[in-house]
Parts: structure tokens; sequence; C-alpha cells
């Protein structure tokens, strides 16, 4: 065969490697319920952002919506051997259990406040009540938990233990393992440094 006869040089085409589809949520909830870690962590890379976006859109809050979202998770580790494919999805499993407790901390807080505001109106121990009182019926929840973290740790968990944990000074006293006037010190203090956050002023 002469040079000129040669047949032309063929092209040769890069074909991609085929896609391995990785495991879908329910396989991966099945292995977690079995306590395959890497299987949880392979899930979690899956519907965590889905989980937080879910749980933004009814807290608003990003740090609480951040900390719904690792609780929810820490739940689906825990009882993924509850979940029952037969009822639905395994992410429509997981985004119900992050919904019910989106709305649970809503209630939570709202039911703090509202402590706040029931024993301000009925506590007539020390001066500082009428603060709380005309602070909580002029605020926003998240305004609340703003101010509470500019309080000392000592304060704060004083402060959450009574009103939020529903608890009463004494028992709030045994809890932190303090003297009683001491608790309603850090309280009080606590309280006076919340009314000033707040911006309220007494009639």
């Amino acid at each position: 065969m002469r040079p000129e006869q040669e047949l032309p040089t063929q092209r040769l085409v890069a074909v991609p490697p085929p896609q391995v589809r990785g495991p879908d949520a329910n396989e991966l909830l099945a292995r977690v319920a079995r306590g395959d870690e890497r299987a949880f962590a392979e899930l979690y890379d899956l519907v965590s952002a889905r989980v937080f976006g879910l749980i933004r859109r009814v807290l608003r809050d990003p740090a609480q919506s951040e900390e719904v979202a690792q609780e929810v998770m820490v739940e689906v580790w825990r009882n993924a051997a509850r979940y029952d494919p037969g009822r639905g999805s395994a992410t429509a499993w997981v985004f119900t259990i992050a919904h019910r407790r989106a709305v649970d901390r809503v209630r939570s807080e709202q039911a703090g406040v509202e402590r706040v505001r029931r024993a301000a109106a009925v506590s007539a121990e020390t001066p500082y009540d009428d603060v709380v009182e005309a602070a909580t019926a002029r605020i926003e929840q998240q305004q609340v938990r703003r101010c509470l973290g500019t309080l000392t740790e000592l304060q704060r968990e004083a402060i959450t233990l009574a009103y939020y944990g529903g608890n009463s000074y004494r028992e709030v006293a045994d809890l932190l393992g303090t003297a009683l006037p001491t608790i309603k010190t850090r309280m009080r203090d606590g309280l006076i440094r919340m009314r000033d956050c707040l911006g309220v002023t007494l009639a």
C-alpha cells in the first residue's frame, strides 16, 4: 500500500466512566438501624442541609436552627430502628422528626416567656419582678434570648432553671448546689441586666 493510500487516523473519544449511584436514604437508614456509623455519616451528608432549611423556616433564628438540627440527627441515630418503611420514605420520616422538634422549640420558648410573665405578676417577694413583667409584656421571644446571652453564665443558669425550667428558687438552689440567698442575688442582678438590655423603663 502506497503512503497516500493509508487509512486516515481515527480520533479517540474519551468515554466517561459509568456513574455509580450511591445508596438512597432508605437503604442508609436501614444500615443505621444496625449501628452502621459510616451509613449514618452518609445519611447526614444527604439530608442535614434540608433538615436545617426546614427548621430554619420554622424558627428563623440560625443559631437555634443549627442546634435543633443537631438534635434531630441525634434522634435519627438513636431511633433509626423505629423507622417503618411501610409508612413512608426515610427522608419523610427524618423531616417529620425535624418539624416536630422545631415546633416543640417554639412552644418551649413561648411557654418560658409566659412563665416569666406569670411569675412577675404573682410574686411580691422582690421588687424586680415588676421589671420582668413590664419587659416580657413588651418584647418578642428573640429579644429575650438575645438579652439572656448578655448575662453571666451563673445568672443565665439561675434564670433559665427558674423561668424556663419551671423550678422554684429552692429547687434552683438545690440543682446548682448553691445557697438560696446567692441564687436570689444572681437572679436579681440578672433580671436587672435584662431590664437594661431591653430598654425597659418603669412608669
